[in-house]
């Protein structure tokens, strides 16, 4: 006897269709100077109800006090490292407080700027471990140029108040970029430093990608595990083991802001 086909149930009268997402016209989306990979990834966050209040929460913030970074840098870590182009993942918690040093990628300082403790703490690490030479800066666009995407989980902070712009919803919205790494038909690396880093975890298969957990470099912990840790040529080795190109960590000298 043959089947009788399924006829889908007529709509209801009393059904009412589902609006389309609008942003608020006072809510900005992204940058259009983003990567379409990212955009494409990202800007359906922009219609999340939490965007218009984040969004409209860091204006009324640089409207009464100093923000870091500058709006232009917001967004640096994705502009810099296209979603296509990632083999590695940095993250960092918030950016750093002080006025002129923070410009949109973790544990990176303008040119000119004195190196932050955390930094130091790096490069040390960096030389013990791949032998790769301390440079004068603390400019790290060139880690994000080579497939390190340098995110912190909030992209904004108000000046001299670090996690001020914690629980404002760029959580959610960092949250989705990891989600889309995560979801990249590739293995990648994942470098956790720090037990606020570590919570992420969660959101990445460790099936398919690989998960490097270690000691914040801060001063506070670098001494209780950090040093000797060697991450730099553990990535590289996993990478290799993966039959991707090793990052090459070596600074240049001179570095030039884009």
């Amino acid at each position: 006897m043959a089947r009788k086909k399924s006829v889908p149930a007529a709509p209801s009268l009393f059904d009412t269709p589902a609006a389309p997402a609008v942003r608020p016209a006072d809510v900005p989306g992204l940058p259009p100077d983003l990567p379409a990979s990212w955009l494409a990834a990202l800007e359906p966050e922009t219609y999340q109800p939490y965007w218009a209040d984040l969004r409209r929460f860091v204006a009324a913030e640089r409207q009464a006090h100093v923000v870091c970074p500058a709006e232009g840098d917001t967004f640096n870590a994705f502009r810099f490292t296209p979603l296509e182009r990632v083999a590695v993942v940095l993250l960092g918690q918030d950016p750093y407080p002080t006025p002129g040093a923070a410009h949109g990628l973790c544990f990176s300082v303008r040119p000119g700027v004195k190196l932050p403790a955390s930094l130091r703490n790096i490069y040390r690490e960096l030389h013990d471990d791949v032998g790769a030479e301390p440079v004068s800066h603390g400019y790290l666009a060139a880690w994000a140029k080579r497939g390190v995407l340098m995110l912190n989980a909030c992209l904004t902070v108000r000046a001299n108040q670090p996690n001020s712009h914690a629980n404002k919803g760029w959580e959610k919205f960092t949250d989705a970029a990891l989600r889309a790494v995560n979801d990249l038909d590739r293995r990648l690396l994942f470098l956790l430093w720090g037990a606020y880093a570590q919570k992420k975890a969660k959101l990445i298969d460790p099936a398919r990608h690989a998960v490097i957990k270690g000691v914040h470099p801060s001063p506070l912990s670098a001494n209780n595990g950090f040093f000797g840790s060697r991450p730099f040529s553990k990535v590289n080795a996993a990478l290799e083991e993966a039959g991707r190109e090793p990052i090459d960590w070596q600074l240049p000298e001179v570095a030039v802001e884009e």
